[in-house]
């Protein structure tokens, strides 16, 4: 079942023009929104989670098994997880050993107490069939700015989160913020001391993200239209954009749904429906704000 009638705004700009769109080629990534409850209240978050928000409802893994069975057949390479804080929802540990059973898996994590206390029951799957990496959200390399916005104590206990994880053999990675006009090598070196401090490699893997809002928003960003697509963007890099391999799966007022990427949950033109194989041939209009990353920066959710 696809969604209804979209608006004219999913096809054109407000002058008129024709939107930018990206034409999805393949499923290499399927993403699982495990719910917005988190145990941190973080003023940015563009979820807009928190304690005991449900704003998308948590998943279960008999709602998510057979989205899993049903990518593994359509080819999928990788299963990604986020939130929310997925360790708050209660079956995520059976979800993810589910998982790992059949593909590499992702996981987005605040690394404090709600992944401490699953630590024991996933610690298994860091020597499992397909690998389990972890990103860890690391905002700032400075504590006093981390904690700023996530709460007293928040960034020791990520930082002994991130290290416990890489402790029992999962591979892990980081997601900080990233400033407009910031000396982003310099900010690649303070995180590298960081992680040499810690007794983690210098180098791991970091994602920089750009301030994307909270849900339903709108702030001001230049429309991205046909001419822009294929003015400033080639066949190659249009390919890069996350809509044009990966589909996310929601919970939302007790349905499964299919959306197109895991940054457009507060529009409800983005919501493809139940059926993941007939989302695939669902052209992606580009008419979301936080699309506007994805086109001048780059931005994605995806690891690679």
């Amino acid at each position: 079942m696809m969604i209804q009638e979209r608006t004219q705004a999913w096809n054109f700009t407000p002058k008129g023009e024709p939107r930018g769109f990206i034409e999805p080629e393949t499923l290499r990534e399927l993403w699982f929104h495990t719910g917005t409850n988190c145990n941190l209240s973080c003023s940015f978050c563009l979820e807009g989670s928190g304690p005991g928000v449900f704003r998308l409802d948590e998943i279960s893994l008999e709602d998510v098994a057979p989205y899993l069975d049903e990518a593994v057949r359509l080819g999928v390479e990788r299963f990604s997880f986020t939130g929310g804080e997925p360790f708050m929802a209660a079956g995520f540990p059976a979800i993810l050993e589910y998982a790992a059973s059949l593909r590499p898996c992702l996981v987005l994590t605040n690394a404090t107490r709600p992944l401490s206390r699953s630590l024991a029951t996933i610690a298994h799957l860091a020597h499992g069939a397909n690998p389990v990496s972890f990103r860890v959200s690391l905002d700032r390399p400075d504590p006093e700015q981390h904690d700023a916005a996530r709460g007293e104590g928040s960034f020791e206990r990520a930082l002994h989160g991130l290290t416990a994880l890489y402790t029992l053999g999962f591979s892990v990675s980081v997601a900080r913020h990233a400033d407009r006009d910031e000396d982003a090598a310099a900010v690649s070196r303070r995180y590298a001391a960081l992680f040499k401090n810690a007794g983690l490699p210098e180098n791991l893997n970091i994602v920089a993200f750009p301030d994307l809002g909270r849900p339903s928003t709108s702030p001001e960003v230049p429309q991205i239209t046909t001419d822009c697509m294929t003015r400033y963007h080639t066949a190659e890099s249009r390919s890069r954009f996350m809509c044009a391999f990966s589909k996310m799966i929601v919970k939302r007022g007790g349905k499964m749904q299919v959306l197109p990427c895991t940054l457009v949950d507060d529009d409800e033109e983005y919501y493809f429906g139940t059926d993941l194989e007939a989302a695939l041939n669902e052209p992606v209009s580009l008419r979301h704000h936080r699309c506007f990353s994805c086109f001048a920066y780059g931005a994605s959710c995806s690891e690679s």
